[in-house]
């Protein structure tokens, strides 16, 4: 979908205009029986208003007046409905006229709600909605900012969306360059020679069972007149594909979906995307190890003692809980950087997922409150809220091992949380661990938000970084 500024209506076009109130349309475009009409509707408490004038369609889209959080999510749920019935009707232009303060988030979920994923059709039925005239106070440069944006946000997923048939590590890894040639960030990728130069244990024994080899890609955007002077570095979990390893897991809703357990990685490489593109003036490093995670050949086992990129010590008690051991890898290595901050994300944990579904991400860390603060206000701003869980030292009793330095695997509740505390014993730097197992990937569409891949966290990065 193409999004463009224009100066009027045109009156051969189909128009939806977006409102807070009745008292904002122009009662010169309307007849007085669409406006009784419009009154009726208002009435039955209708927020989406369809006027066929049989050669082309007017829409009245009601949204809440405020500049809140909870006006926007109205307003981008609004979006949804609108682009979802004008794809209904086959229409391919439309005129959006409004003077509303929370366009911004409409827009945004125009774009996001129109995403497709055809590549693997035959028939590739494609939505009609191609492009937009915007009659709005915006100004192009906000209008750009938003659209690539969301543009970040589908490419992520689209990575998330493809099968590991398709994108294995390497691929991945190409991927990334790809998008730091278009968009103008670095990026270096480090080959299966190189992580065992650097001694990745973690990633190399999750990579023991799987034909294909490992990468460890490092993205970055510096421009040369950064904020910060240390670098704020993303860390996004990469496994391309979940088998659990000798831990194998089931199939029915459990491996058939695990082509997703690259979904940080792929907010990862969203985010930078969207931050060099629209030009941030923050120093950001993303940090991405990848592998599968299979059965197969010599695959680490159970029991298995690995020793990390930090030479610490780790007891296999579960080849399932693999997101950590490669992750733990990458926070070790990002010390390196003397970062500022540092923030990761992954599908880690099905305790994350139960505990509060794909309504939110689960969030902890060792950084000041202020910091933390300022993710949650982002999360409101996107509306992929953050629900911060205690970080608690007690948490680490359940990570001893009677033969190494620590387990892989929490001996009792709260395995959300002593996944993070296991990670945070890589890092030595202000750290925020974010587990999005619950929002990455989902069955059924939930208003502008995709079936399949979401693309959860390239918008809360981004806003994140842009008002840090």
């Amino acid at each position: 979908m193409e999004i463009k500024k224009i100066s009027k209506i045109d009156s051969k076009s189909h128009v939806a205009f977006v409102v807070n109130t009745e008292k904002e349309l122009d009662n010169t475009f309307f007849t007085k029986d669409e406006l009784s009409y419009i009154k009726t509707q208002i009435k039955d408490e209708n927020k989406l208003i369809v006027i066929n004038r049989l050669s082309k369609f007017v829409f009245v889209v009601f949204t809440d007046k405020g500049n809140d959080y909870k006006a926007y999510q109205v307003a981008r749920k609004a979006a949804s409905k609108l682009v979802e019935k004008a794809n209904e009707l086959k229409i391919k232009d439309l005129i959006i006229s409004s003077t509303t303060s929370t366009i911004v988030a409409f827009i945004e979920a125009l774009l996001l709600t129109n995403y497709q994923f055809l590549k693997y059709y035959t028939e590739k039925k494609e939505n009609s909605l191609k492009n937009v005239g915007l009659v709005a106070k915006i100004t192009a440069s906000e209008l750009s900012e938003i659209v690539t944006v969301a543009t970040a946000t589908n490419i992520a997923k689209d990575l998330v969306n493809e099968p590991v048939s398709y994108l294995n590590a390497t691929q991945l890894a190409n991927e990334a360059k790809k998008l730091g040639k278009e968009a103008g960030f670095k990026v270096e990728v480090l080959s299966k020679s190189k992580i065992e130069a650097l001694k990745m244990g973690g990633l190399l024994a999750v990579n023991k069972g799987s034909l294909d080899q490992p990468t460890f890609s490092i993205l970055e955007w510096k421009p040369t007149k950064a904020k910060n002077k240390k670098p704020i570095i993303l860390v996004g979990k990469g496994v391309v594909y979940d088998t659990g390893g000798l831990s194998l897991k089931p199939t029915p809703n459990s491996m058939d979906m695990m082509k997703c357990d690259m979904a940080g990685a792929a907010a990862i490489m969203g985010v930078l995307y969207a931050i060099a593109k629209n030009k941030l003036p923050y120093h950001v490093i993303g940090l991405i190890p990848a592998t599968d995670n299979r059965p197969g050949g010599n695959a680490y086992a159970p029991g298995d003692v690995v020793t990390m990129h930090n030479k610490k010590t780790v007891e296999v008690l579960n080849t399932d809980a693999e997101g950590r051991m490669i992750l733990a890898d990458a926070l070790s290595y990002a010390q390196k950087y003397k970062p500022e901050l540092v923030l990761d994300a992954a599908t880690l944990t099905g305790a994350a997922a139960a505990a509060i579904g794909h309504y939110g991400v689960v969030a902890m860390g060792n950084v000041d409150e202020k910091i933390m603060n300022k993710l949650k206000e982002s999360g409101k701003n996107v509306y992929e809220r953050i629900v911060e869980f205690p970080f608690w030292d007690e948490y680490n009793e359940q990570l001893k091992s009677s033969i190494a330095d620590m387990t892989n695997l929490g001996n009792g509740m709260g395995g959300a949380i002593t996944a993070g505390k296991f990670l945070e014993k890589f890092t030595d730097y202000p750290y925020i661990h974010l587990d999005i197992a619950g929002p990455a990937f989902i069955k059924t569409q939930v208003d502008y938000i995709s079936k399949g891949g979401t693309g959860v966290g390239v918008r809360l990065f981004y806003d994140f970084i842009k008002n840090y």
